[in-house]
């Protein structure tokens, strides 16, 4: 086999580049040092010892995470496109000489940020990076939910019984717990069976990006989270959602939070939606349906989430790094229109 040259690796990226690579542009569009003061926490947490290698550094591991995301990847998956593509390497700033993390390091860093809360913080440090290059909330925001499945739990009746009650059947061995998840729940919706958690978010109008986001069980109804995800920093008052949130006590909230309501009417049998309401949700939902790109981008670049993790806790790690990922490949996408 010929050993590669300086030239042929110049000339593999160059081919990359001509060929549109996206990480070349997320690279350089994003500042990954605003996120290193929080990340490094977790690294002062771990530490009790100069002895040994030297951990990783947690930008390096942080956009490994991202990469992770962007194309839902498991970590031994990761760790192999790695080592395999030239676009992740060069992404990550590593030669063919440095180590590369691997999976069980990937986890382990994860779970990290899982214990020190750290997601939440760096979704919203970004956000303070959006605004301040140009991208604040515009135009209203729109408020919708999608279902991100886990893996069904192959649970007697009474074990889900006891579940849903929030009760750990007491047969069950400490090995079995670390297997079971035990806050994920079944949703029925349109007549297909769902068993997983949601992901809601608020999206404004004008950007598309994600601007605020709360994970549940599958089983919370999307109304429940509806206030607390409204942005009081969009520049404009108007709200959109679908009928989900149309209830009179959320449309009275609305107004009492100066909110200018846009919520979808909801018929029933008895009562039928008058002609009226029926061109009022068509115009509406030419402005709602936009939350529904967002869903299908998440979908269409990295495929159907199915969080293999167990429990809340790391599921909302899990599903926000994915709502992260989206803003920063919406960004950069943005940033060259």
């Amino acid at each position: 086999m010929m050993q590669a040259g300086l030239f042929n690796w110049q000339t593999r990226f160059e081919q990359l580049d001509n060929g549109g690579d996206p990480l070349v542009k997320l690279n350089k569009l994003v500042n990954w040092q605003m996120f290193r003061s929080d990340l490094q926490t977790v690294r002062e947490a771990e530490r009790k010892s100069n002895a040994g290698r030297k951990p990783f550094d947690v930008i390096l591991m942080f956009k490994i995470l991202i990469l992770q995301s962007l194309y839902n990847l498991s970590d031994d998956q990761l760790e192999f496109q790695i080592r395999d593509r030239l676009s992740f390497m060069r992404f990550l700033g590593l030669s063919l000489s440095d180590i590369v993390p691997d999976a069980k390091t990937i986890w382990l860093f994860r779970e990290q940020l899982t214990e020190a809360g750290l997601i939440k913080t760096v979704f919203d440090r970004f956000d303070c990076f959006l605004r301040d290059n140009g991208f604040a909330a515009q135009k209203g925001q729109i408020v919708d939910a999608s279902i991100v499945a886990a893996p069904r739990q192959r649970n007697s009746r009474d074990e889900n019984q006891q579940i849903k009650n929030g009760q750990v059947p007491k047969d069950w061995t400490d090995n079995k717990k670390r297997q079971k998840d035990a806050d994920a729940r079944w949703l029925k919706k349109n007549g297909q069976n769902h068993y997983g958690y949601k992901n809601h978010i608020n999206v404004d109008v004008k950007h598309k990006l994600i601007r605020n986001y709360e994970v549940t069980p599958a089983s919370v109804h999307d109304s429940e989270v509806f206030e607390e995800l409204l942005d009081e920093h969009n520049s404009s008052r108007d709200v959109w959602g679908d009928s989900a949130y149309g209830g009179h006590a959320k449309r009275r909230m609305l107004s009492e939070r100066d909110f200018r309501e846009h919520l979808q009417r909801k018929g029933s049998r008895h009562k039928k939606l008058t002609e009226r309401e029926k061109q009022g949700n068509y115009t509406r939902s030419k402005t709602r349906s936009r939350v529904e790109h967002v869903f299908g981008v998440q979908a269409q670049r990295a495929g159907r989430l199915i969080v293999r993790t167990i429990g809340l806790i790391r599921a909302k790690v899990k599903i926000g790094l994915r709502n992260l990922a989206y803003n920063m490949d919406r960004y950069s996408l943005l940033s060259i229109q």
